[in-house]
């Protein structure tokens, strides 16, 4: 069994960082297929916004099974039979027939495999990493932005050599070499409990021996966390926040092209910009990364990450007001430098917040709430298009949900905060009062790392 932290981690990583590339990579590419699936199947934007959208919610909604495989089978197997899914739903998606056909095939077989691949590599990567975990988190996800930047330009490509049936049967064979990346994915030894000042133990990963109960739960709870979406509070601000933001966040993926398109733009330029995204996201999230792990944001993780939704919200804003190449190259600067924050920390902030312990069955839930709002984004968007005629108006409302899910979690954060703060102030010893009762001459001290966890997982 390999440790954590040592040389094989780092061939994970890129593992990981490929998996994330074709995984998340692929589905950011749907918008160049989307005219020609629309003209294919006589469509109206809201039927052919049905395909993405529950390819994006499945991937999301399998975390719970996904969870269940990793815990029966490991990561290795997961992904192995994420990747083989993923094959069989592309070609089978290329002999569609009805738009039916495509949501099960590319849809539902397709969605399914891409979610064991993703969620079982990310859940490996936590387990591997302690020590640099955000780094690696970071580095992991700079191979989305490799298969944002790749996947458009490539499907440009085979779009017009081979139309979409040909393209989509190319990717069911480009993504089996996850399996690859799978084989390397060895059993990992689980890090060993190391006690803190206090007296308690607590493991490496920081989470407290203490909630041992909670961490091995029964039933649903052992995959979905209910117990910490009823009581957590930082998780419920985390949970309710993302899954508003994923509303609006995945649109300009699917109807940047297609917008572009019906501005006058040609095909190949839309297909470029979109590119664009990917590649400022290559360089990006490993600095993004990199700035998170500074002392001035520890355990404020989650400013920065709010911060960084309100400016991707806003910037949508550059995209529906000005129709032009500059304008349309300087959202695709502000959309991506914001998107590599958001992408860079999205999976850490929720390990800090629950411990890698509870991590799996927390990011269960979390991509089940994730996936209802996915799955309704892009219809209401393309039924949005379908009433007005216009797609301008989808930024507008991406800039909405976005904007308002990044000041929820600020200010719900901040409030938290300043509450968890006065109750500490509180916390003080009887012994070190100088024997007196004098209320102005207590000594406070600061709360112990369990009496930290108690408070601020308000269990």
């Amino acid at each position: 069994m390999e440790t954590p932290d040592g040389p094989w981690a780092w061939g994970v990583l890129v593992a990981v960082m490929l998996i994330h590339g074709l995984t998340l990579g692929f589905p950011s590419s749907i918008g160049v297929f989307y005219t020609d699936l629309q003209n294919s199947f006589q469509a109206s934007n809201t039927e052919i916004s049905w395909f993405p959208s529950i390819m994006m919610a499945v991937l999301h909604a399998g975390g719970p099974l996904c969870s269940i495989m990793v815990e029966r089978f490991g990561c290795r197997v997961s992904v192995m039979v994420g990747s083989l899914l993923c094959g069989i739903g592309m070609v089978t998606s290329s002999f569609s027939q009805t738009i039916v056909h495509l949501y099960l095939s590319g849809g539902l077989i397709g969605g399914l495999g891409l979610c064991f691949c993703f969620q079982a590599a990310v859940t490996v990567l936590g387990y591997y990493f302690i020590k640099r975990r955000t780094l690696a988190n970071a580095l992991a996800s700079s191979g989305a932005s490799i298969g944002m930047a790749l996947w458009p330009i490539a499907s440009q490509h085979l779009l017009e050599s081979m139309g979409w049936k040909g393209s989509f049967m190319i990717f069911g064979g480009v993504l089996l070499n996850c399996c690859v990346c799978g084989a390397m994915m060895r059993p990992v030894k689980a890090p060993p409990a190391v006690s803190s000042k206090d007296g308690s133990s607590s493991t490496a990963n920081g989470v407290n021996h203490d909630t041992a109960e909670l961490e091995h739960g029964k039933g649903l709870q052992r995959y979905m966390a209910f117990d910490l979406l009823l009581r957590h509070r930082r998780y419920q601000i985390y949970t309710i926040g993302v899954t508003w933001l994923v509303l609006g966040f995945v649109l300009p993926l699917f109807y940047f092209v297609p917008y572009a398109n019906s501005s006058g733009f040609e095909d190949s330029t839309s297909a470029l910009l979109l590119s664009l995204i990917g590649f400022i996201n290559i360089f990006a999230r490993p600095v993004a990364g990199l700035v998170s792990q500074q002392r001035i944001f520890s355990g404020k993780l989650i400013y920065l990450f709010s911060g960084a939704v309100i400016a991707n919200g806003l910037s949508n804003l550059v995209c529906a007001i000005f129709v032009s190449f500059p304008a349309l190259i300087v959202y695709c600067i502000l959309y991506g430098l914001s998107m590599s924050v958001i992408g860079s920390l999205i999976f850490q902030v929720l390990m800090d917040i629950v411990g890698m312990k509870r991590f799996p069955a927390a990011f269960g839930l979390f991509t089940i709430l994730e996936s209802v709002t996915i799955l309704l984004g892009p219809p209401l968007a393309g039924l949005l298009v379908d009433i007005t005629g216009q797609y301008n108006l989808v930024f507008y409302f991406t800039c909405i949900a976005v904007t308002s899910s990044g000041l929820f979690m600020f200010l719900a954060s901040y409030i938290l905060d300043k509450k968890e703060g006065k109750t500490k102030k509180k916390i003080y010893n009887p012994s070190d009062t100088v024997g007196t009762t004098n209320h102005q001459n207590i000594i406070y001290r600061p709360a112990t790392k369990q009496e930290d966890f108690v408070m601020s997982d308000n269990f």
